[in-house]
């Protein structure tokens, strides 16, 4: 893949430039754009969960929602997660959408995220093909599942699914195109 670039902003999402994203997560990672999706099995509903790789610079190895990345400039939020599907998972959604705003900053080992980053969701039809580059391995969970594991083992999971995860029981639009209504609740 060529170098990625990712798009800095303000907190009111106007471009202020762009920066390899080599250079951008570091201990004092400026605001930037990006997208965070959950991918849910149209056989099931189940949720597709991926462990972050031991190659990551960011989070190595955690749990995490299906797939995350950043927007190139000019690049819609739903084009992206879609590059990114196909590049980490080899999925292509029959169902796209972006569903929630979310912001987050986290730190972890000396790392930071600074995102302005839309909760999409989306349906697949097959399942993944994982680019070990990208992921460490995936699972399928139940929601209900999903959630109570959040419960018992957050620190198996990135921040950003967690609160992302609580966002998405509250989310209208998630409950109609899923069904995620009254599927159980987590720890705020």
């Amino acid at each position: 893949m060529t170098q990625e670039f990712v798009v800095l902003v303000d907190e009111q999402n106007n471009i202020l430039g762009t920066l390899p994203k080599g250079e951008v997560h570091r201990a004092s990672t400026p605001l930037h754009r990006a997208f965070s999706s959950f991918i849910f099995r149209a056989s099931d509903k189940q949720v597709l969960l991926q462990q972050r790789s031991g190659r990551k610079k960011t989070w190595p190895l955690m749990w995490s929602n299906s797939c995350c990345g950043h927007p190139g400039l000019g690049e819609s939020n739903l084009d992206a997660a879609r590059r990114r599907l196909k590049y980490e998972l080899g999925l292509d959604p029959t169902l796209l959408e972006e569903v929630a705003p979310y912001r987050y900053c986290f730190t972890k080992d000396g790392m930071m995220e600074n995102e302005t980053c839309p909760i999409l969701v989306g349906i697949v039809e097959h399942e993944p093909v994982i680019n070990p580059d990208e992921v460490e391995a995936v699972r399928w969970m139940e929601w209900k599942a999903f959630l109570e594991e959040l419960e018992r083992n957050p620190k198996q999971y990135s921040e950003w699914c967690i609160e992302e995860a609580r966002i998405l029981e509250k989310t209208p639009r998630c409950t109609e195109l899923i069904g995620l209504s009254n599927v159980g609740r987590i720890p705020h």
